[in-house]
C-alpha cells in the first residue's frame, strides 16, 4: 500500500473534510483517505501502483478545494 499526504486549503468545517473524504475515497485505486481539517492535510492510502497525485489535486479543485502534494 502507498501513501500520498496532500496539503488541503479552502475547508471551512469539519463538514468540508468529511466531503473531500468522500469524494477521495470514490476515486479509484483510492483505499482509504483521512481528511484533518485541524491540519489542512488528506492522507490517501491507495493500492501498491500507487494513484497519481495529479490526478488527486484535480479531484480535490473539482470538490472545491486546493490540494497540493507534499515531498515525501
Amino acid at each position: 500500500m502507498r501513501e500520498a499526504v496532500l496539503k488541503i486549503s479552502g475547508m471551512h468545517c469539519d463538514g468540508c473534510a468529511r466531503r473531500l473524504k468522500t469524494v477521495l475515497e470514490h476515486e479509484p485505486g483510492v483505499r482509504e483517505a483521512r481528511v484533518s481539517f485541524a491540519d489542512r492535510r488528506a492522507r490517501i492510502s491507495s493500492r501498491p501502483q500507487g494513484v497519481d497525485e495529479g490526478r488527486l489535486e484535480q479531484v480535490i479543485e473539482a470538490a472545491g478545494f486546493d490540494g497540493v502534494a507534499e515531498e515525501p
